[in-house]
Protein backbone atom coordinates (compact mmCIF):
# COMPACT_ATOMS: atom_id res chain seq x y z
CA UNK A 1 0.00 0.00 0.00
CA UNK A 2 3.05 2.64 0.85
CA UNK A 3 4.46 1.58 -2.65
CA UNK A 4 1.10 2.37 -4.25
CA UNK A 5 0.87 5.63 -2.59
CA UNK A 6 4.58 6.59 -3.29
CA UNK A 7 4.02 5.96 -7.18
CA UNK A 8 0.91 8.17 -7.30
CA UNK A 9 2.39 10.71 -4.96
CA UNK A 10 5.36 10.80 -7.55
CA UNK A 11 3.18 10.74 -10.78
CA UNK A 12 1.48 13.64 -9.03
CA UNK A 13 4.68 15.81 -8.63
CA UNK A 14 5.91 14.94 -12.12
CA UNK A 15 2.64 16.42 -14.01
CA UNK A 16 2.77 19.31 -11.41
CA UNK A 17 6.42 19.74 -12.56
CA UNK A 18 5.02 19.49 -16.42
CA UNK A 19 2.26 21.49 -15.94
CA UNK A 20 4.66 24.89 -14.50
CA UNK A 21 7.11 24.24 -17.37
CA UNK A 22 4.15 24.06 -19.76
CA UNK A 23 4.19 27.70 -21.36
CA UNK A 24 8.27 28.30 -21.30
CA UNK A 25 10.81 28.20 -23.84
CA UNK A 26 14.30 28.44 -23.90
CA UNK A 27 16.08 30.00 -25.89
CA UNK A 28 20.10 29.57 -27.16
CA UNK A 29 22.12 32.21 -29.01
CA UNK A 30 21.07 35.06 -27.95
CA UNK A 31 23.77 37.73 -27.80
CA UNK A 32 24.02 39.71 -24.05
CA UNK A 33 23.28 43.17 -25.35
CA UNK A 34 20.63 44.11 -23.42
CA UNK A 35 20.74 46.47 -20.02
CA UNK A 36 17.68 45.63 -18.58
CA UNK A 37 14.20 43.48 -18.73
CA UNK A 38 12.79 45.77 -21.05
CA UNK A 39 15.62 46.02 -23.79
CA UNK A 40 15.29 42.15 -23.65
CA UNK A 41 11.98 41.73 -24.10
CA UNK A 42 12.08 44.23 -26.91
CA UNK A 43 15.03 42.07 -28.58
CA UNK A 44 13.41 39.01 -28.60
CA UNK A 45 10.44 40.60 -29.76
CA UNK A 46 12.11 41.98 -32.75
CA UNK A 47 13.95 38.56 -33.34
CA UNK A 48 10.49 37.08 -33.95
CA UNK A 49 9.10 39.60 -35.51
CA UNK A 50 11.67 40.07 -38.50
CA UNK A 51 13.06 36.02 -38.67
CA UNK A 52 9.34 34.44 -37.83
CA UNK A 53 6.80 36.79 -38.83
CA UNK A 54 5.30 36.51 -35.43
CA UNK A 55 4.44 39.04 -32.92
CA UNK A 56 3.07 39.71 -29.23
CA UNK A 57 2.96 42.50 -27.07
CA UNK A 58 4.17 42.83 -23.19
CA UNK A 59 1.21 41.59 -21.43
CA UNK A 60 1.69 37.90 -23.26
CA UNK A 61 4.98 37.53 -21.17
CA UNK A 62 4.76 36.48 -17.70
CA UNK A 63 8.35 35.99 -17.07
CA UNK A 64 11.79 36.58 -18.79
CA UNK A 65 15.38 36.42 -17.35
CA UNK A 66 18.94 34.80 -18.05
CA UNK A 67 19.58 31.21 -16.93
CA UNK A 68 23.11 31.24 -14.88
CA UNK A 69 25.78 33.99 -14.79
CA UNK A 70 27.14 36.21 -17.47
CA UNK A 71 29.66 34.58 -19.64
CA UNK A 72 29.74 36.67 -22.06
CA UNK A 73 33.68 37.07 -21.44
CA UNK A 74 33.84 32.97 -22.31
CA UNK A 75 31.76 34.19 -25.22
CA UNK A 76 29.29 32.26 -24.39
CA UNK A 77 25.39 33.54 -23.93
CA UNK A 78 23.44 32.60 -21.41
CA UNK A 79 20.50 30.92 -22.20
CA UNK A 80 17.34 33.10 -21.97
CA UNK A 81 14.08 31.41 -19.82
CA UNK A 82 10.91 32.58 -21.93
CA UNK A 83 6.94 32.17 -19.99
CA UNK A 84 4.07 32.99 -22.27
CA UNK A 85 0.98 33.30 -20.50
CA UNK A 86 -1.08 31.84 -23.51
CA UNK A 87 0.07 28.43 -25.06
CA UNK A 88 -0.98 28.58 -28.30
CA UNK A 89 1.43 31.46 -28.35
CA UNK A 90 4.48 29.61 -27.93
CA UNK A 91 3.39 26.82 -29.56
CA UNK A 92 3.59 28.80 -32.61
CA UNK A 93 6.86 30.00 -32.35
CA UNK A 94 7.92 26.34 -31.96
CA UNK A 95 6.21 25.34 -35.17
CA UNK A 96 8.46 27.67 -36.78
CA UNK A 97 11.61 27.66 -35.03
CA UNK A 98 13.54 26.47 -37.89
CA UNK A 99 13.57 29.76 -39.42
CA UNK A 100 15.48 31.11 -36.63
CA UNK A 101 19.05 32.63 -37.41
CA UNK A 102 21.86 31.77 -35.15
CA UNK A 103 19.21 30.94 -32.47
CA UNK A 104 18.13 27.56 -30.89
CA UNK A 105 14.36 27.43 -29.19
CA UNK A 106 13.80 24.06 -27.03
CA UNK A 107 11.10 23.38 -24.21
CA UNK A 108 11.91 23.76 -20.66
CA UNK A 109 12.42 20.20 -19.69
CA UNK A 110 13.34 19.19 -16.06
CA UNK A 111 16.98 17.85 -16.04
CA UNK A 112 16.30 14.26 -15.72
CA UNK A 113 14.26 14.62 -19.14
CA UNK A 114 16.93 16.07 -20.79
CA UNK A 115 19.14 13.35 -19.61
CA UNK A 116 16.60 10.98 -21.25
CA UNK A 117 16.43 12.77 -24.51
CA UNK A 118 19.84 12.71 -24.89
CA UNK A 119 20.70 8.85 -24.37
CA UNK A 120 17.64 8.83 -27.05
CA UNK A 121 19.39 11.11 -29.28
CA UNK A 122 21.36 7.86 -31.14
CA UNK A 123 18.81 5.71 -31.96
CA UNK A 124 16.80 8.93 -33.54
CA UNK A 125 19.25 9.38 -36.00
CA UNK A 126 19.98 5.82 -36.62
CA UNK A 127 16.49 5.45 -37.31
CA UNK A 128 16.36 8.69 -39.74
CA UNK A 129 18.81 6.95 -41.62
CA UNK A 130 16.93 3.73 -41.84
CA UNK A 131 14.27 6.10 -43.66
CA UNK A 132 11.78 5.69 -40.88
CA UNK A 133 9.65 8.90 -39.92
CA UNK A 134 11.40 9.17 -36.13
CA UNK A 135 11.39 11.88 -33.27
CA UNK A 136 11.14 12.20 -29.87
CA UNK A 137 7.91 12.99 -27.81
CA UNK A 138 8.82 13.80 -24.00
CA UNK A 139 10.77 11.25 -22.99
CA UNK A 140 10.09 8.62 -25.49
CA UNK A 141 10.93 7.73 -28.66
CA UNK A 142 8.16 7.45 -31.30
CA UNK A 143 9.17 6.02 -34.83
CA UNK A 144 7.16 5.26 -37.64
CA UNK A 145 7.74 3.20 -41.19
CA UNK A 146 8.83 5.19 -43.69
CA UNK A 147 8.03 8.98 -43.96
CA UNK A 148 5.12 10.69 -43.86
CA UNK A 149 2.81 11.58 -46.32
CA UNK A 150 4.12 8.55 -48.83
CA UNK A 151 0.99 6.80 -48.05
CA UNK A 152 -1.59 7.81 -51.21
CA UNK A 153 -5.19 8.12 -49.94
CA UNK A 154 -7.51 5.76 -51.81
CA UNK A 155 -10.09 7.41 -54.16
CA UNK A 156 -13.74 6.74 -52.56
CA UNK A 157 -16.07 5.76 -55.38
CA UNK A 158 -17.99 8.54 -55.95
CA UNK A 159 -21.85 7.82 -56.41
CA UNK A 160 -23.26 9.67 -59.36
CA UNK A 161 -26.06 12.38 -58.92
CA UNK A 162 -28.23 10.20 -61.46
CA UNK A 163 -27.78 6.68 -59.82
CA UNK A 164 -29.52 8.18 -56.18
CA UNK A 165 -31.72 11.40 -55.79
CA UNK A 166 -32.82 12.87 -52.97
CA UNK A 167 -36.38 11.74 -51.96
CA UNK A 168 -37.61 15.67 -52.15
CA UNK A 169 -36.65 16.04 -55.47
CA UNK A 170 -37.97 12.81 -56.37
CA UNK A 171 -41.52 13.86 -55.33
CA UNK A 172 -41.09 17.10 -56.68
CA UNK A 173 -40.18 15.38 -60.25
CA UNK A 174 -43.06 13.23 -60.10
CA UNK A 175 -45.68 16.05 -59.05
CA UNK A 176 -44.47 18.41 -61.65
CA UNK A 177 -44.98 14.87 -64.48
CA UNK A 178 -48.76 14.76 -63.12
CA UNK A 179 -49.38 18.40 -63.50
CA UNK A 180 -48.00 18.24 -66.54
CA UNK A 181 -49.98 15.29 -68.15
CA UNK A 182 -52.89 17.25 -66.75
CA UNK A 183 -52.39 20.30 -68.78
CA UNK A 184 -51.43 18.48 -72.09
CA UNK A 185 -55.02 16.29 -71.51
CA UNK A 186 -57.24 20.20 -71.06
CA UNK A 187 -55.76 21.27 -73.73
CA UNK A 188 -56.64 18.41 -75.89
CA UNK A 189 -60.32 18.71 -74.69
CA UNK A 190 -60.32 22.29 -75.66
CA UNK A 191 -58.65 22.12 -79.23
CA UNK A 192 -61.66 19.60 -80.12
CA UNK A 193 -64.16 21.23 -82.56
CA UNK A 194 -67.70 21.30 -81.56
CA UNK A 195 -69.50 21.91 -84.29
CA UNK A 196 -70.03 18.13 -84.81
CA UNK A 197 -71.22 17.88 -80.67
CA UNK A 198 -74.65 18.29 -79.73
CA UNK A 199 -76.21 21.57 -78.62
CA UNK A 200 -76.88 20.05 -75.25
CA UNK A 201 -73.41 18.68 -74.81
CA UNK A 202 -71.37 21.54 -75.95
CA UNK A 203 -70.14 23.63 -72.47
Amino acid sequence: MNNLQSFFDQMKIEILEKHKRLNNLILYGVKETEKSTVDLIEIIKNKFKDELNITFEDRDVNTIYRIGKNNTENGKEGPILLTFVNLWKKNEIVANKRKLKNVYVSEDYPKEILDMRKKLQPKLEEERKKGNYAFINYDKLVIKQGKPGNEKRKKEPSTSPNVKEHPRKQQLAAKTNRLNAFDIMRNRSNSLPSANLPTDQIA
